[in-house]
């Protein structure tokens, strides 16, 4: 008694020459200043006791009187309070504190922000505490997304997607929503990928959260689902970019643009609608797969005009080079091959490719060989192509092509014949015009 008696006298003595400029954190008022430090030592020592029930009244008196008192009586808020549920008596009583705990999470955020962070945790307490809240859960989940989605960790992101398909299920919305979130949580997820991708164990651990969206995704993402709920959409409204833009974006994403009127249709409309080099390079591609040359190569062209990422430009000029290939524009074909080259040092692709535009004109050679000396430059590009390229997988695709092409080279006795002999140099005609080495089988 004696040492709570000291303890007040104390804190009148130090609230009464307390400076203006610490009101802050002692309290607005002189009397709550009294409140605050009468407390302080009792929350301080139940807390380090581990008496958390004992600790609840002090603490909470520390909440109402001082809130601004320091981060760590919020910190150990949800410590206390379950404490205290956990003596509750009645479902009401233990209902009180979880509210009680709700509020407080409130209280942080007014008096040390973090909106968003702070936001994210109230929602995962309530989802744990009241499993019938899903629609509040949701709510306060997509509000922290909306506050602040690049300040939330992975393990948020995860759980906000969660609880998108517990409030679909539940009967709040429709699967549109799912759709929505799903794209919101799989950009925010490779983004934080990227910013770890050269710390291979936080990498995997990323890669492990993105692995368990696309499982809680996977009832939801066929492309027949996604067609048939995107199709009611498009027909309603096909002129809305914001949803075109949601809609092709998942459907990329999720594999289900081959062979895809809606998909085509709808990047068709974003194109017109907000022609940009992405909507460009979509066009091209889906042209190119339905073998409309000449149209992939306008929208391909269009897109490199104003495309900057290195992966895009590289993406661009391989399908451009098809693009040509396919419509027997082999020079062409060759000139974008080699741009794509030009851009990624890295990759054997662009040679692969113009290899097999070599096999591929073989027959218009005029080499008097039936156009098998095409093969000699065939095979060359492919051994360039692993070179630039030395890795087993890569090598896995080249290898078996110049074993075939090799099958293909001219007989001794036919290249004889046209005083053709093992080893020395020869240009191979037509568009081709490319100097070799004869070989023979």
């Amino acid at each position: 008694m004696r040492k709570l008696k000291f303890v007040l006298i104390a804190a009148v003595a130090m609230a009464a020459t307390l400076p203006a400029n610490a009101q802050s954190k002692w309290g607005d008022t002189p009397d709550d200043s009294v409140a605050c430090i009468s407390n302080v030592s009792l929350y301080q020592e139940f807390y380090k006791q581990k008496s958390y029930t004992d600790c609840y009244e002090p603490w909470k008196q520390i909440l109402q009187h001082c809130p601004r008192f320091g981060k760590t009586i919020y910190q150990r808020g949800p410590i206390i309070l379950k404490s205290m549920m956990n003596i509750a008596q009645t479902a009401e009583e233990r209902n009180g504190y979880i509210d009680e705990l709700m509020r407080m999470y409130d209280m942080r955020i007014q008096y040390f922000g973090e909106e968003a962070k702070v936001k994210a945790m109230k929602a995962q307490e309530l989802s744990t505490l009241r499993k019938d809240a899903v629609k509040e859960v949701y709510e306060i989940y997509a509000d922290a997304i909306r506050v602040g989605a690049n300040e939330l960790d992975e393990n948020y992101v995860t759980l906000y997607f969660k609880a998108t398909v517990d409030y679909v299920q539940a009967g709040y919305a429709d699967p549109t929503l799912i759709i929505d979130n799903y794209d919101i949580a799989s950009d925010l997820l490779e983004k934080i990928l990227d910013d770890v991708a050269d710390d291979s164990v936080k990498a995997a651990k990323i890669r492990g959260y993105i692995s368990n969206v696309e499982a809680v995704f996977s009832p939801y993402a066929s492309c027949n689902q996604l067609n048939e709920i995107y199709q009611k959409k498009f027909e309603a409204d096909p002129n809305n970019v914001a949803m075109l833009k949601k809609m092709t974006d998942i459907m990329m994403k999720k594999g289900c643009t081959d062979d895809n009127q809606l998909f085509f249709s709808a990047t068709e409309n974003l194109h017109k609608l907000e022609p940009s080099p992405a909507t460009a390079m979509r066009m091209g591609t889906m042209c190119l797969s339905k073998k409309q040359y000449g149209k992939a190569i306008e929208y391909l062209q269009d897109a490199l005009k104003d495309l900057t990422e290195k992966k895009d430009r590289y993406k661009a000029y391989i399908f451009l080079g098809l693009s040509y290939a396919g419509q027997g524009s082999y020079s062409a074909a060759r000139t974008a091959y080699l741009n794509a080259a030009e851009v990624d040092r890295t990759k054997g692709e662009p040679y692969m490719r113009l290899a097999l535009a070599y096999a591929s004109s073989s027959r218009s050679i005029d080499d008097g060989l039936g156009g098998r000396t095409a093969y000699w430059a065939a095979v060359d590009e492919l051994r360039h192509a692993k070179q630039v390229e030395p890795t087993e997988e890569f090598a896995a695709m080249i290898d078996p092509l110049i074993s075939s092409y090799s099958g293909y080279f001219p007989k001794k006795n036919d290249a004889f014949m046209l005083d053709l002999i093992d080893g020395h140099s020869y240009t191979v005609p037509g568009w081709i015009g490319k100097s070799t080495i004869i070989r023979t089988r």
